[in-house]
């Protein structure tokens, strides 16, 4: 039975080392969070494909008795599984059997977190296992035993204005909302782990205040940014000794100067209807709001070691969609960035959004590859966007070489926000959000899943003397409007090669393999397969929870196994729940 197919430049990268001097995990694990360096989330094991996924059952499922938004990538080294869950615990599990081998419990250092208490997973070394908290530390555990070996905060307080409901209270709209977040250091981010470094960034630097409202007695989601001074924090990258702790270099995602220009369009030519005039006139009182301009960065780091470059996302500005503090370009947010790995400096970075309104996070992770442009190999770094485009750039410039169709519907993009309100898609739920894509170079195609939820963005001026601050923005998504959407990429002509739409939001990610298979968790709560080839749904098994994370493959003992965590997402409204479940086909004299 085929248990290899290696067919294409990922394999070779399998091999990267993930801590210096140490040899490369086999490539029946999962050692990283996109699998390797580049990111592609693509793997050789092809015992499972497109003749026998309809046999495929669950060999094991483990409770992790943590219900909430659990959206996790497994690493899976020598055998062993690691996992975090919502709270930032983790476990770690025979990964053929799912047995308990030990368990991580972590003790919050402070309750007001910002953002919810989703981690997206943990990186692993040969003594280490490391996890980002939501309390904004990076804690480093002993790989044999689970117990603490250092850890790190990773900011000594939150230095800037934070949001708070009361200020909403006059406003009709939010009289009966929850808060159920702000703006506050946090970090989920699966660290990566590179040579002598353990790399880290922080969220919830510009996350705006989240509400809860009812409409139609359904809870609803919305954001909302208030136009005042000094509502925000500096996202930024910490890379830390991975051995010790000790930290070796920090980038900020905003600085002195970070105005830049005034854009009338994105660098790909698409109107960004700034009210350029304002902006100016502004920028004398507002000149320092880059103290306190955002930028978190949501995304796990595509490392190339051959260039000694790393490439990020960044968040949006703060304050979040209220642009009336922040003239200028706010340049870095909602950015691609390549940064030296040795020193952290900046090398390049590409603007998706300049003076982001609309909450465009570059979130989902980059993805390395090697395209043949204009006749000739050319290395690139791929990301798909929440504004619905995949974008394809040179790597060593940051030059856009290509940006594809759009996967999803776009209606009145970059218009401004009214008083009544105006009907956007994507909205700031994305397109792309985090959810990271797979990319298959012998079919050359990327695949993204995706979200379509049109929202309604609304700006609005509030007289009432004490507040410090006199203009609101918000979004609120349509209900009932909540699509998903997986989609092929073709990656040399940018067009669309197939299209699956499906009946909730994909948020959680893709997982490609040479069985021509691309398996994804749906928010409805199911996980499925689809041919790769032609987007055919080929199988799916309903789950207690949305299934919110991305998937991932290994082998042991000859048998390839698929993973994923099924614990939903309570910000969107998926049922939350708390599994860890493998597949596999059915062993020798087992029933399918």
């Amino acid at each position: 039975m085929r248990l290899f197919a290696c067919r294409t430049l990922s394999c070779g990268l399998m091999f990267i080392v993930a801590a210096a001097g140490a040899a490369g995990p086999p490539p029946t694990d999962w050692p990283l969070y996109g699998l390797d360096y580049s990111n592609q989330r693509y793997s050789p094991l092809a015992q499972i494909d497109t003749g026998n996924v309809t046999r495929l059952t669950r060999a094991w499922t483990v409770k992790t008795g943590v219900p909430g938004s659990f959206q996790a990538t497994p690493i899976v080294r020598d055998g062993v599984m690691y996992v975090s869950t919502p709270f930032d615990h983790v476990l770690a599990l025979d990964a053929a059997t799912g047995k308990e081998l030990w368990r991580y419990t972590h003790v919050l250092t402070r309750q007001d977190f910002c953002c919810g208490p989703a981690n997206r997973g943990v990186a692993v070394d040969e003594s280490h296992v490391y996890i980002a908290t939501i309390d904004a530390r990076l804690v480093a555990l002993d790989r044999a035993n689970g117990h603490l070996a250092w850890e790190y905060a990773l900011t000594h307080g939150d230095d800037g204005a934070m949001e708070d409901l009361g200020q909403l209270l006059a406003v009709p709209e939010f009289a009966a909302a929850k808060q159920t977040g702000q703006t506050g250091y946090s970090a989920n981010m699966a660290p990566q782990v590179v040579g002598e470094l353990v790399l880290v960034g922080v969220t919830g630097a510009g996350y705006g205040l989240h509400v809860e409202t009812q409409e139609g007695g359904a809870p609803q989601i919305s954001v909302a940014g208030l136009g005042g001074e000094k509502l925000g924090l500096r996202g930024f990258l910490v890379a830390l000794d991975r051995r010790t702790g000790e930290e070796r270099w920090r980038w900020y995602v905003t600085e002195a100067g970070w105005e830049g220009g005034f854009a009338a369009t994105t660098a790909y030519g698409e109107p960004l209807h700034r009210d350029l005039e304002a902006e100016r006139a502004a920028f004398a009182r507002y000149r320092e709001s880059w103290r306190f301009g955002g930028g978190s960065v949501w995304t796990t780091p595509a490392v190339d070691t051959a260039r000694g470059l790393i490439y990020i996302g960044t968040g949006n500005p703060a304050p979040q969609m209220d642009d009336a503090t922040r003239p200028g370009d706010n340049r870095h947010s909602i950015s691609l960035v390549a940064l030296e790995l040795a020193t952290g400096r900046l090398r390049w970075a590409y603007q998706q959004v300049p003076h982001d309104r609309w909450g465009y996070d570059v979130a989902s992770p980059p993805v390395l590859l090697t395209l043949t442009v204009d006749g000739r190999p050319r290395d690139v770094v791929a990301q798909a966007g929440k504004i619905g485009w995949l974008f394809i750039h040179d790597r060593d410039t940051g030059d856009l070489i290509r940006r594809s169709e759009p996967f999803v519907p776009q209606h009145n993009l970059f218009a401004r926000p009214t008083a009544d309100g105006v009907r956007i898609a994507p909205s700031a739920i994305g397109g792309c959000s985090w959810s990271p894509i797979a990319v298959d170079l012998d079919q050359r195609r990327a695949y993204v899943a995706a979200v379509h939820w049109p929202a309604m963005y609304y700006s609005r001026k509030l007289e009432q003397p004490g507040l410090p601050w006199d203009s609101y923005t918000f979004v609120k998504p349509i209900a009932g409007e909540d699509d998903g959407v997986l989609a092929a990429i073709d990656l040399d002509s940018g067009a669309i090669a197939w299209r699956a739409p499906l009946d909730k939001p994909l948020i959680g990610g893709v997982l490609a393999t040479a069985g021509d298979l691309v398996f994804v968790g749906e928010s409805s709560g199911r996980f499925s397969a689809f041919d790769s080839r032609a987007g055919k749904s080929l199988w799916s098994d309903p789950v207690a929870a949305g299934v919110n994370a991305p998937p991932v493959t290994y082998a042991i003992g000859g048998r390839q196994y698929v993973a994923v965590a099924a614990g939903g997402n309570a910000l969107f409204g998926f049922k939350t729940g708390d599994e860890v479940i493998a597949y596999a086909l059915p062993a020798d004299g087992e029933a399918p």
